[in-house]
Parts: C-alpha cells; sequence; structure tokens
C-alpha cells in the first residue's frame, strides 16, 4: 500500500499541482498491482483519492470508527470524505476521534505502519500544534518504511476555508 500524507493548508492551485504529479507517479504502483490508503478528509486526501483514479491505482478510503460503526464527520472533511468513499474500491474502519488532534495522528502512526510507502508532500518544516506532517515522515523512516517527499514548485500553504473539498 502507498499512503500519502501532508500539509493540511495547501492552496488549490498547490492542490491541483500535486494532483497532476501524483497521478504521473501512481500510474507506476498501479501497473505493479498496488493500492493507495488514505484518512478521509479534504484537501491533499481528495486530491491523491483524484489523481489515483486518474491512474488506475485502487484506492483505500480510511473512515473514524467508534465501537466499530462509522463515526461523525464534521464539514467540510465530511463532502471530501464523500467523495472518497466513491472514489474507492474499499473503505476501512480505523477508531480515532477526528476532532482530536492526538486520535488522528496515533491512526495515522497507524496506517504508516501497514504500508510499504508513503509520499510526503512536505516543505521540510518542523511539526506544529495544527501539522503533524514532520512527524510522521520521522515515524515512518523510524519504522523502515519508503519515504518520498514531494514538494513541487510553486506549491503554498495558505488554503482558505472550504477551498476544496
Amino acid at each position: 500500500m502507498i499512503v500519502v500524507v501532508g500539509h493540511p493548508d495547501l492552496t488549490a492551485s498547490t492542490l491541483a499541482l500535486l494532483e497532476e504529479e501524483l497521478r504521473s507517479r501512481l500510474a507506476g504502483f498501479a501497473r505493479a498491482g498496488r493500492a493507495g490508503l488514505v484518512r478521509a478528509g479534504k484537501g491533499l486526501p481528495v486530491a491523491f483519492g483524484r489523481a489515483a483514479r486518474k491512474a488506475g491505482l485502487a484506492m483505500v478510503t480510511v473512515l473514524p470508527s467508534r465501537n466499530g460503526v462509522p463515526a461523525y464527520i464534521a464539514e467540510p472533511d465530511r463532502k471530501a470524505a464523500g467523495e472518497l468513499l466513491l472514489l474507492s474500491q474499499q473503505v476501512r474502519l480505523v477508531e480515532y476521534d477526528p476532532a482530536d488532534r492526538t486520535s488522528c495522528i496515533s491512526a495515522d502512526e497507524g496506517l504508516l505502519r501497514s504500508c510499504a510507502r508513503v509520499l510526503a508532500v512536505w516543505d521540510g518544516s518542523p511539526s506544529s500544534g495544527k501539522d503533524a506532517t514532520a512527524h510522521l515522515v520521522a515515524y515512518a523512516r523510524s519504522h523502515g518504511v519508503d519515504v518520498e517527499v514531494l514538494w513541487p514548485q510553486g506549491a503554498e500553504h495558505g488554503a482558505v476555508q472550504g477551498e476544496l473539498a
């Protein structure tokens, strides 16, 4: 499996750049019979899902659950989750609270341990209270997972609320 992690505040133009770059990279994984894995959310997960579909890569979307039942997903992630479900061949329920940063990071760490490769959309900045990308890259590397860092020329932070589903 190939999982994507990255900054949560990417601009719409950056997400469009990434969608195209990811599509070309994912085509090779699709030919090798691999699958993509993404935790439901707006922004980068949707760009990854769209790129995977165009590349012919099978997708698995992870949804939050409580006691084995899908958990509530707040807007704007709810709309994004709906699109990801349409793009996916499988859904995986994982126990985590999408409103709790620590719970989301723990869920991401579990996903990283189950994957062979991580595509990290990361500019090299340290983790912060809102962005755990640096932590997830270090975590994947410390567990022997191959990490490929992507930061296309012209990429920017600063997406406004609801810019891309």
